[in-house]
């Protein structure tokens, strides 16, 4: 036996010991993230779900005791949650509409052509975040009122549309900039033209990416309440809608608002989750 083998023999279990070290940290580190996200969850759900003296109880039980749907179903019941729910809804779809109609054009723009400013292009689209939203809620309002777009869910949508669409475009650009061109010019040499090369080649390549942006634009718009406080007084979001009712409510609405507020993002990463997965490579049905 030579002296390399010896060596490689000796190294062998202390590679195994590193691999294995290895795959106990990773698998630690995802069970400490999912316990992150789904505890506080768990935490909320038990109080919408729970009695009123249920919520007070410290330490709560691993498993749940005298749960019943009443007091989410009342919390329903209470005037104006359905409506500021579907309002909440009705402003998440126009921005998510707006920012993949707008955001991944330009997103695509910068990806694939070089003009002068480019980089100061990028920088201003970023930069447009740097400004407070309490700063322009009074030109906001006015300008609003003058074009009646006051105490609208259009107008709300709007305002969600300009805070995610500089994110959008930015991340589109670097989804596009991961489909190699070649496969745009080989599309080309085959008769199509660049908009159906686009939708040919590269649209269905960066439809994972293009679906997480539509997942982000969707979470700004539901989680935004300080537009949608300011630029509503009958038709306000589920959140401007919590902020000023739910101020003096029992704990248990509270928690059923809280539960309100976390299904739908829930529900609509869950719907789209196969494309999210497929940016990894992850296959799902």
């Amino acid at each position: 036996m030579t002296t390399d083998t010896i060596s490689t023999t000796a190294d062998t279990p202390n590679t195994a010991g590193f691999v294995s070290s290895r795959r106990w940290l990773l698998w630690s580190g995802i069970a400490a993230l999912c316990a992150w996200v789904l505890v506080p969850i768990y935490l909320v759900a038990l109080g919408a779900l729970g009695s009123r003296q249920g919520v007070y109880i410290w330490p709560k039980t691993g498993l749940p005791t005298g749960i019943s749907l009443e007091p989410f179903i009342l919390f329903l019941k209470t005037e104006g949650v359905v409506q500021s729910f579907l309002n909440s809804l009705g402003a998440a779809g126009i921005t998510v509409a707006l920012s993949i109609l707008l955001g991944a054009p330009a997103g695509y723009a910068l990806a694939r052509y070089d003009f002068r400013g480019k980089d100061s292009y990028r920088l201003l689209v970023l930069l447009t975040r740097a400004f407070p939203l309490a700063i322009l809620a009074l030109p906001l309002t006015v300008s609003f009122i003058r074009l009646g777009l006051y105490d609208t869910i259009l107008g709300v949508g709007l305002i969600h549309t300009v805070l995610a669409l500089p994110f959008a475009a930015l991340v589109t650009q670097g989804i596009f900039l991961g489909v190699p061109k070649e496969l745009e010019e080989a599309a080309w040499v085959f008769g199509c033209t660049r908009i159906q090369a686009f939708f040919k080649v590269v649209a269905p390549l960066a439809l994972p990416g293009i679906v997480a942006t539509a997942v982000f634009a969707f979470v700004i718009s539901w989680n935004e309440v300080f537009a949608a406080s300011v630029l509503t007084v009958r038709n306000r979001t589920l959140t401007a809608y919590l902020l000023t009712v739910l101020s003096e409510s029992p704990m248990h609405y509270r928690f059923a608002g809280g539960l309100m507020l976390i299904l739908p993002s829930v529900v609509f990463i869950f719907a789209v989750r196969r494309y999210l997965f497929a940016i990894w490579g992850i296959s799902s049905k």
